[in-house]
């Protein structure tokens, strides 16, 4: 099974990586882009039993390493 994680910090963490590509893109004109976020995304493959295991081991996964629960929140995406 494929399991997608995106990662992206919580609203009212300063994002200083997407200010400054608002700023950038502001630069190049295209000036009406407002409130730019920067995330990441995880791809990895996944042996599971089902959909259901496979979700909660990714879930612990993130809680664990892959998102920092504190100042960041996470969607998983399984295929």
């Amino acid at each position: 099974m494929r399991a997608k994680v995106h990662v992206f910090l919580k609203p009212g963490v300063l994002d200083v990586q997407g200010k400054a590509v608002e700023q950038a893109l502001h630069g190049l004109g295209w000036s009406g882009v407002e409130h730019v976020r920067v995330g990441k995304t995880i791809e990895f493959d996944i042996a599971a039993a089902d959909a259901a295991a496979a979700e909660a081991e990714v879930k612990a996964m993130c809680e664990k390493l892959l998102a920092n629960t504190v100042i960041e929140s996470f969607r998983v995406e399984l295929a």
